[in-house]
């Protein structure tokens, strides 16, 4: 009797301990944007990159990516991640307001929620317990002080991104940053955040003005055709371009001192990879981490530009 009693006291605990170890396992879901231009694709490469190094430093925690082509297959993929009973949402969304109902639900059911980049025009607060993002007004007035210290007198091409309230905050920043200063600025154009499109703006400006000093553009993206139509021209009256982003290939440019790429400014895609590290702290070691946290737009130098390089990075 003894022996039997001793026996199922052994599987009993080591039944309990199948249980509390089931019940230390954590998942993270993770929702964001398919790859379908340069920046998302950096953001595909960084979730990807942190879910390894978080499920390397957490032997418990499955962190499960999800990409979406557009607002109704992610609303869809946010309602699957959640019946797998995920702890953690950490959400990119490709168009906040069409998402807000399927972040709801999620955040309803007392999930930690981290929203990436983008947040919904209403500026409810109540769909996440964090939110980080690039400063999108700073992006531009880093530019744009940039220019003014380096060539005040310098007149200006223009090519914004799309007519939505980033680009916008993006022009404020920049007119800010070249107030007091004799830039003049020729035209501005959307270039859709597309370096084809901005190909064809560039090719623009480039015929209608025999003199241009610098190109000031959002987007790395965009400063690809920006310096393809340049040269096509050979146009040598162009000192530099700015664009935006950090991607690896401007990055590189301001490394090697290439003369028309000296600067960038920083609109990380690793952000993501920022959100994801704060959600696995709230989760393994409860530290308060809510709030907003705005990154900053670093100018990336040839100084400091390595620091900013990920040469495996598709963007």
């Amino acid at each position: 009797m003894r022996k039997t009693m001793f026996s199922l006291a052994i599987v009993t605990a080591a039944l309990l301990a199948g249980v509390a170890h089931a019940q230390d396992k954590k998942t993270i879901g993770v929702s964001i944007p398919a790859a379908d231009h340069g920046w998302t694709s950096g953001v595909v490469f960084h979730a990807e990159r942190v879910a390894k190094l978080l499920m390397a430093e957490h032997p418990d925690l499955t962190v499960i990516v999800k990409t979406s082509p557009d607002a109704a297959s992610q609303a869809n993929a946010v309602q699957d991640l959640a019946t797998q009973g995920i702890d953690a949402l950490v959400i990119l969304p490709s168009d906040p307001d069409p998402l807000v109902n399927a972040i709801k639900e999620v955040k309803d059911k007392g999930t930690f929620v981290a929203l990436v980049d983008r947040a919904p025009s209403t500026n409810d607060d109540s769909v996440r317990d964090i939110y980080i993002a690039g400063n999108n007004p700073a992006l531009g007035e880093v530019a744009g002080k940039y220019i003014k210290d380096t060539t005040p007198d310098a007149q200006v091409v223009v090519i914004r991104g799309l007519p939505i309230p980033i680009d916008q905050q993006r022009q404020d920043g920049f007119d800010k940053g070249i107030a007091g200063s004799n830039v003049k600025v020729l035209d501005r154009q959307f270039g859709n955040w597309n370096r084809d499109d901005a190909f064809k703006v560039m090719q623009d400006y480039l015929t209608k003005y025999p003199k241009i000093d610098v190109v000031w553009c959002q987007d790395d993206d965009m400063a690809v055709g920006v310096l393809q139509a340049i040269e096509q021209a050979k146009r040598t009256d162009i000192q530099y371009v700015v664009a935006g982003a950090g991607s690896k290939d401007m990055v590189k440019k301001v490394m090697d001192g290439d003369k028309l790429i000296p600067v960038d400014v920083l609109y990380p895609p690793a952000m993501v990879g920022t959100a994801m590290e704060l959600t696995a702290a709230s989760l393994y070691d409860q530290v308060p981490v809510r709030g907003t946290y705005i990154l900053d737009a670093t100018l990336v130098t040839k100084d400091n530009a390595k620091d900013f390089y990920f040469p495996d990075s598709p963007f």
